[in-house]
C-alpha cells in the first residue's frame, strides 16, 4: 500500500510554526511523505490560531475550504490542530462534520497515533491540558539560513483581554541546556539567525530558576560557531531591564532590534488592561533603550479601542507614536473573546469607531516608518538572502524580522539563500530598503 501523503498549513504566530515543523518531523519518522499541494493530500493539516476574532474566522473559513478537497481532491482526513482546537474541540466536532479529528495545543505529540484510528468512522477529540511542543525533532520549513527557537510554553501573565493562558497553559520554560542543544544542532543545519520566541521572552526561567535568565542564556547563545545572528521577539516591556540591555550592547551577534507590545500607554487603559506598566515607566524605558542601543531597531504592538477607551486616550496614544518614532508599529482592533475579563467591561467601543480608529494609527505611523528607514540611505548593511533569481535576491537586515517587518531587495550576481552579503542601501520606502552588494558596480 502506498504511503499516505500529508499537507500541513500553520496559521497564526511563529510559535505555532515551531509546533508544525515538530509535528512534521514526527510524521517524516512514521513514514508520511508530504506535498506543498492540498490537491495531493491524502490527509490534510490545520494548525489553528485562536488569538483574536479576525485569526478565528481566517481559521474557520481555511478549514471550510480545504474541506471541499473531499469531494474534489484526494484528501481521506482533515484533522484540525492547535489554539482553536483546544478552545472550541467539541464544536469543531459536532458542527464541522467533514472534521476527522481534532488534537488541542496539549496533545499534538499524540498526532502520529491519532492518524492511525482515522478510519474508526468517529471523529477523533484529543484534548487535555493546554500546552505545546517544546522538544524533539523539527523538520524546517523556515527559509534557508533562519529558524525560530521556542524558549518556553505559556504565559503568566493576567492581561484581561487575552486568552493564550487558555490556549497554552502557564509559563514552562525549556531547561537552559535543552535550548542551546538544539541551538547547536540548527547552526550544525547551516542556520544563521535564530529568532528567539515565547510569549514572553524576557521571563524565560522564572519559572524554572526562580528568576528571569535570558541574559545569561543568551551569553551561552553567542557562544556556538556559524551563528551570526541572534534575534529577539516578544519582549514585555516590564522585564527589559540593564543586565538585558548590557548583554545587548556587549555580543556583536544580538541584534539591535527590540519587540516589545506595549499595547498602550494611557495609564487608566493600562491599568483596564491588567498591565504593569505605566506610562511614566515606559517612558523611562524607552529612553534607556536609545541611550544604550542608539541604532537600536524598535517594534511595538498596540490595542486600539479598548472597552472604555475615550477619545482622549486615543488622542494619547496617538501622540505617543509621533513623539518616539518607532521603526514599526503593529496594531489591532481590540476584540472581545469570551471568557475574558475585558468582554465583560462596560463602555465598549463600537466597532465602527475601533476601525477608524485604527486606521488612524497606522496612518499617522507610516511617515514614520518611511523616515526611519530613510536615515539608513547610502549605507552599508549586513544582509541575510532568503531568496534570489537571476534579477537579484530578497532578504533582511538587522532592522527585520520575518514576516512582520519589511524586506531588503539587493541588486547582484551569485547571490545564494542563506548567506550573508554586504549591502549598500540605495533606495528606500515606507517598509522596505533596496541596495546593491558591495562588489556589484554603481
Amino acid at each position: 500500500m502506498k504511503q499516505q501523503t500529508v499537507y500541513l498549513i500553520s496559521l497564526g504566530c511563529a510559535k505555532n510554526l515551531v509546533d508544525s515543523e515538530h509535528m512534521l518531523a514526527t510524521l517524516a519518522t512514521e513514514g508520511y511523505e508530504f506535498t506543498t499541494d492540498p490537491k495531493e493530500a491524502h490527509i490534510i493539516i490545520v494548525n489553528t490560531c485562536a488569538f483574536i476574532t479576525a485569526a478565528q474566522e481566517e481559521t474557520i473559513d481555511t478549514i471550510l475550504e480545504l474541506a471541499e478537497l473531499k469531494k474534489s481532491g484526494k484528501c481521506q482526513h482533515l484533522v484540525v490542530t492547535g489554539c482553536l482546537a483546544q478552545r472550541y474541540a467539541q464544536d469543531i466536532a459536532t458542527q464541522m462534520p467533514e472534521v476527522d479529528a481534532v488534537l488541542g495545543t496539549g496533545r499534538l505529540g499524540d498526532l502520529p497515533e491519532v492518524l492511525r484510528q482515522l478510519n474508526s468512522g468517529n471523529t477523533i477529540v484529543c484534548l487535555g491540558a493546554p500546552g505545546g511542543l517544546l522538544e524533539g525533532q523539527r523538520l524546517l520549513s523556515t527559509p534557508p539560513g533562519m529558524a525560530y527557537l521556542k524558549l518556553a510554553e505559556g504565559c503568566h501573565h493576567h492581561c484581561t483581554y487575552c486568552i493564550i493562558p487558555e490556549l497554552r497553559g502557564p509559563l514552562v520554560s525549556r531547561p537552559e541546556n535543552s535550548i542551546v542543544e538544539e541551538a547547536r544542532a540548527l547552526a550544525d543545519q547551516g542556520v544563521r539567525e535564530l529568532v528567539l520566541i515565547a510569549q514572553d521572552s524576557a521571563s524565560y526561567g522564572l519559572d524554572l530558576y526562580g528568576k528571569r535568565r535570558l541574559p545569561h542564556l543568551l551569553r551561552k547563545l553567542t557562544a556556538i560557531d556559524n551563528l551570526q545572528w541572534i534575534r529577539l521577539l516578544y519582549l514585555y516591556p516590564e522585564h527589559i531591564n540593564a543586565d538585558l540591555l548590557a548583554v545587548m550592547t556587549e555580543e556583536t551577534k544580538i541584534c539591535h532590534y527590540l519587540d516589545m507590545p506595549l499595547q498602550h500607554i494611557s495609564d487608566r487603559i493600562l491599568r483596564a488592561m491588567g498591565r504593569s506598566s505605566r506610562q511614566e515607566t515606559l517612558l523611562k524605558l524607552l529612553t534607556q533603550v536609545r541611550r544604550t542601543l542608539p541604532d537600536a531597531a524598535l517594534r511595538t504592538t498596540f490595542i486600539v479601542g479598548f472597552p472604555g477607551e475615550t477619545e482622549v486616550d486615543f488622542l494619547e496614544l496617538l501622540h505617543f507614536v509621533q513623539e518616539q518614532k518607532f521603526d514599526w508599529v503593529g496594531a489591532f482592533a481590540y476584540s472581545p473573546q469570551h471568557g475574558t475579563p475585558a468582554n465583560n467591561l462596560p463602555n465598549q467601543v463600537p466597532d465602527k469607531l475601533k476601525k477608524e480608529r485604527l486606521h488612524e494609527l497606522l496612518r499617522c505611523q507610516r511617515p514614520i516608518s518611511r523616515e526611519r528607514n530613510r536615515a539608513w540611505l547610502g549605507k552599508k548593511l549586513p544582509v541575510l538572502i532568503e531568496q534570489s533569481s537571476s534579477q537579484g535576491a530578497i532578504g533582511r537586515c538587522f532592522r527585520q524580522a520575518p514576516d512582520v517587518d519589511g524586506i531588503t531587495y539587493v541588486r547582484g550576481e551569485g547571490l545564494l539563500p542563506g548567506q550573508f552579503q554586504q549591502v549598500v542601501i540605495e533606495q528606500t520606502t515606507t517598509y522596505d530598503l533596496k541596495g546593491r552588494i558591495v562588489s556589484e558596480p554603481t
